[in-house]
């Protein structure tokens, strides 16, 4: 089953309201300090509550808008690509919650695409409609679950990647910095930086619940779109307290990304979120494999190579053959 609660797995301290510390001033960059808030059951839930109407109210925003150029769109600003799976390219979630280039693959079939570049439409997970790119997530779905080739109307930005900038940098911040100064236009950016922080938090925390709920109610597609946004919502150049380089609520997000995809019966994509899983740090071999909702993938001979590469079995299985190849055991005489 996917996991919601944080007090499974030490989940808690990353799905628990963190407390932060106010940031410290520094000459050089922006230092954060995060410590774990130990929150009740009782105090969870009475967050969970307080996050409905918010949760209500993103969803909304998230289903009926959709991501537009700024100002007046003409062709010369859009191109049109199909592209056969598997694709090179790399996309990020932007500011604004749309999905962006970030890497760009030497081969021919890929030129013309910059890095920056703003996915306005892509081909549905099946069949002949074209859907809006509304969310970094339903792109990513769409992208993962098409069998065939992938249509993406694209938006040029000419190199411009201030959406994939988490804080926007006031002119006192940059002038102050260019001098090598510390001042009121420095003061006030970590001030907005650390707001910033704390609303991202809030909306990521929001989203995992919402998701949650989906996936309660067998809604696998819609979880499967949000958890891709909370996984995507990951902090760049994370450090933990145990020095750990990706929060807990990302372990998990991926986890349950698994799930989902094990549901609807998507093996490679799932196996690929378990990779991502356990890369990331997860431990709890023992629940990949035994949990029914992966039941789907754990048949697999793929998911057996995967969990032997970070589950090491006591018993190596090659090594027992090679010993009874070498003395004849259970051989024909």
């Amino acid at each position: 089953a996917p996991i919601d609660d944080p007090f499974d797995a030490s989940f808690h301290a990353r799905i628990a309201r963190t407390a932060i510390v106010e940031p410290q001033r520094t000459r050089t960059r922006l230092s954060m300090s995060f410590t774990s808030a130990a929150l009740s059951r009782a105090q969870f839930a009475t967050a969970r509550v307080a996050g409905a109407d918010r949760r209500s109210r993103r969803r909304h925003q998230r289903l009926s808008v959709v991501i537009r150029a700024d100002g007046a769109s003409t062709d010369a600003d859009t191109y049109e690509l199909n592209l056969a799976k598997p694709i090179e390219l790399k996309f990020n979630r932007g500011n604004d919650g749309g999905a962006y280039v970030v890497f760009v693959p030497t081969e021919k079939k890929y030129d013309g695409i910059e890095i920056g570049d703003r996915i306005e439409a892509v081909s549905a997970s099946f069949g002949n409609e074209i859907w809006g790119a509304e969310s970094y997530g339903q792109v990513m779905y769409a992208i993962k679950n098409r069998s065939g080739d992938i249509y993406l109307k694209m938006k040029k930005m000419n190199g411009d990647l201030s959406a994939l900038e988490v804080n926007e940098k006031s002119s006192a911040f940059k002038n102050e910095r260019a001098g090598g100064n510390y001042g009121a236009g420095t003061k006030e950016q970590q001030m907005n930086n650390y707001s910033k922080k704390r609303e991202l938090e809030n909306q990521r925390l929001d989203m995992f619940d919402e998701a949650i709920e989906l996936y309660n109610g067998k809604d696998y597609d819609s979880a499967l779109i949000i958890f891709e946004e909370v996984a995507a919502l990951e902090p760049k150049n994370y450090m933990g307290d145990d020095f750990s380089k990706t929060t807990e609520i990302y372990k998990v997000a991926q986890y349950n990304i698994a799930c989902c995809f094990s549901r609807i019966g998507k093996e490679d994509e799932s196996i690929l979120a378990l990779k991502r899983c356990m890369s990331a740090g997860w431990t709890d071999y023992r629940k990949i494999r035994t949990d029914p909702s992966l039941a789907f993938v754990q048949k697999s001979q793929k998911f057996q190579e995967l969990m032997d590469k970070f589950d090491e079995p006591i018993i190596n299985a090659n090594a027992v053959k090679a010993f009874k190849s070498l003395f004849n055991i259970g051989g024909k005489k």
